[in-house]
Order: structure tokens, then sequence, then C-alpha cells
């Protein structure tokens, strides 16, 4: 008898069927990502995402607190008894307004929740069950889920999306979450928030305060430590960016020098005088700089902003960012010969340090904690330069640049295949 062949099973790119690598079951084709409305938190979110070639497939949905009145003074509180407060704050509002009005009073309204009174209301927010039934509804037909999550308000939703639906998701939590690891698939977090354990750190720290102090132990093993933040700064990024940007910059004299101003934080404070340091050091390079850009984070101070803008808003030189859109930082990451930033934002000073371009730090000696052993590894690496105003900006150098977001996105192929999953081809 002639045998029967069967037709043979369709296959993928690599020839290898897909029954044979887990189907659509084991095939990463989407991602979510839950924010919490700050882009410093959410750019490592996309960053991670679009490194691992899923920036088309990407849902972003946030965590949003209640705003206005009170509710500025309970972000210190975790985001779920915020709201629970919150909504007890209205009800009690809500029976004294009609008593007021029955007495003839006037009424103020209480501010709109996440801002719905100012349009804000369209945002999506990270519902733990729409979320979690999604991953089981669509998991036969989309494969599992890839979450990406990054900030303090997201840890427990993130957490509880892990907990509800481990069979069907992969949780990523960037930044360390001051909890317990095994609550997320994976967590990445910079080398920097291990500071806590290290001899010097508990120096600082009375003995009687050191339990509170998180992190309590060295990472587990699906902790991924990372040299600074992650961002969305990659080659191909850069050559959009400078395609983009290219009318505007490529005219500019040469060297381009780019100086990214922040804000004074809790581990990182100054105020004018570090300003009028950078203005007396931006004064005495200007020689050396063919064209100055400089722009302001949406941390910045007025006070700082004004004072900058003031002593150099009307130099021939140089050109101040008012704000508006569009937005010219990927520009300024793609073009600028060299760097100046502030040291108050590891993402400000990742992103460009992700260029391999000279990168200038002002204000190191005024930052305290694990600040400290962000900068000091960044300078034992070669990546960053005090800016002292004594720089020769014609003279350039170099470094590997820091790819922190590449390896990571690696390092989430490899738990994912440890899995038996893979991301789409």
């Amino acid at each position: 008898m002639k045998p029967i062949r069967l037709p043979e099973p369709p296959s993928g790119p690599t020839g290898v069927p897909d029954i044979f690598e887990g189907g659509v079951y084991g095939v990463v084709r989407r991602a979510v990502i839950i924010g919490n409305g700050f882009p410093a938190s959410e750019n490592q979110s996309i960053g991670l995402v679009r490194a691992l070639g899923l920036a088309d497939k990407q849902t972003l949905f946030r965590v949003t607190r209640p705003k206005g009145g009170v509710n500025e003074w309970l972000h210190w509180l975790p985001v779920s008894l915020h709201k629970k407060l919150d909504y007890i704050i209205r009800q009690i509002y809500g029976y004294s307004r009609i008593l007021l009005a029955g007495r003839g009073n006037k009424l103020h309204s209480l501010p709109f929740e996440n801002g719905g009174s100012v349009g804000l209301s369209s945002v999506l927010e990270a519902d733990v069950k729409k979320i979690v039934t999604m991953a089981h509804e669509t998991f036969e037909k989309d494969g599992p889920l890839l979450v990406v999550a990054s900030g303090r308000d997201t840890i427990s939703v993130a957490s509880a999306i892990k907990r509800l639906a481990s069979k069907n998701v992969f949780v990523v939590q960037i930044q360390h979450p001051r909890t317990h690891l095994n609550r997320f698939d994976m967590v990445i977090t910079p080398h920097h928030d291990y500071y806590p354990l290290t001899p010097h750190a508990q120096e600082q720290v009375p003995r009687f305060l050191r339990k509170w102090i998180t992190p309590r132990e060295p990472p587990d093993s699906n902790v991924v430590l990372t040299t600074g933040a992650l961002y969305q700064v990659d080659a191909g990024a850069l050559r959009t960016a400078a395609t983009a940007w290219h009318d505007e910059f490529a005219p500019l004299p040469k060297p381009l020098l780019v100086v990214t101003i922040g804000g004074p934080t809790r581990r990182c404070r100054y105020g004018v005088d570090l300003v009028k340091q950078l203005t007396v050091s931006l004064h005495n390079v200007l020689v050396s700089c063919g064209s100055v850009r400089i722009s302001f984070s949406r941390r910045t101070p007025a006070k700082i902003s004004n004072l900058i803008v003031k002593e150099f808003g009307n130099h021939p030189k140089i050109y101040i960012w008012d704000g508006e859109e569009p937005n010219p930082h990927m520009g300024h990451l793609a073009w600028a010969d060299a760097f100046v930033v502030t040291a108050d934002s590891v993402s400000m000073v990742s992103e460009a340090c992700g260029t391999g371009k000279p990168v200038y730090v002002i204000g190191m000696e005024r930052c305290t904690w694990k600040f400290v052993e962000f900068h000091k590894s960044l300078r034992e690496r070669g990546l960053v330069r005090p800016f002292t105003g004594l720089e020769d900006m014609s003279e350039s150098w170099s470094y590997p640049p820091l790819n922190d977001t590449a390896e990571a996105a690696n390092r989430v192929r490899q738990a994912l295949a440890e899995r038996g999953w893979r991301l789409r081809p």
C-alpha cells in the first residue's frame, strides 16, 4: 500500500513549526505598560518595550491619584488607601453641600478626581480586574501578556496582576519596589538602589533604624542590575531624530553644547547658588563653543529658569527652549557634540551617557546617599566628568555608550526562554 503523506505543518521564519515552540501560547506578541504619569518613569518602561520589539503592540495604562485640595498632601499614602480616603471625603463633602444649600450658603466646587475638569478623564485607568480578564480571555488567541511597570504607585497594580494571572503574564517591575521581590517575574533596578547595604551607607544610619531602610537583602536571581535608568535612546532612535531635526540643527555652528537643567531633589539639594556657578562656568566655555542650547525639565523651579533666561536670553550664541512643542530633546541628543547636565536626575544623565559623547555633570558634590554611588560609578567608567568651566569644548572624548536598556531587554528574553516563551519574530 502506498504510504499517505501528510502536509507539512506551517513554519515561521526560522523554519521551526510553531507547535514545537509552544505555538501561540508561548509567543509574546503584545505589552501592557503601567505608568504613573511621570515621564521619567514611563519612559523607562516604553524604552524597554521598544528594545524588545513590541513598540507597535503596546498599550499604556496609568495609575492615577485624586488631585486638588487636601489630596496634594496625601501623595505619601499608598494609592489604594489614598483613593478610599478621597471617596470618603467626597461623600462627606456632598452631604455638607446639601446642608449648606438648605441654609443659602454659597458653594464652591471640589476639584474633580484625576483632573476630569481639564480633559484628563480620557486617560486609561490601570484597572487590575480588566487587565487580568484581558490576559485570561485573550491568552489562547494572542498568547502571553508582557506587563512592564515603573514607579511607586504602580507596584500594587503590577504585583496584583502577577498574582491573579501568573500563568498568562510576565511582569517586569522597573525600579526597586521596596517589597517582596517574588511578587514580580523580574525586577530591573539600578545598582545604586542597593547602596543601603554597603558599609559606608550603614555607617550613616543609626543602628536602630537600619531594619527600616530598604532593600535589606542582596538582589535575588530575578533582579537585573543596571548602571543608570532605562531610556528610549538607541542608535535607531538617534538616526531618526537626526533626520527629523536636520533643518534646525545642521546649520548651527559647531561644537554644539547642550545644557539640560533639572531641579533640586531630596537627595540632591541646590538653589540659585548652583545656577550662579553654572552661569559663570558657561561664560568661561563660550569661547570654545559654536552654539549652545539650554532646556529645562518639568521640575525646574521658576527662580532657576528665570535666572538663566535673564543671564543668557539675549546672547547670540545661546538658544533657550521655551517649553513649547515640539520638544527638541531627541534632536539635542542626536546633534549635540557635548552635554552639561545637572546631577539631580538619573534619567537625564543616563540618556546623555547613552550617546557616547562627552557628558559634564554639575552639582555632583551636593548629592547624598545613593546618588553619590551613581555618579561615582559613572566617573569610574569614564562616562562623565565634573563641569568646572575650564573645559575646551572643541576637544572631544568618548567611551562605550551606556547600554542598560538593551542589556535589560536581553535578560528579559532569557527569562522568557527559561519559561518556555519567546518574543514574536
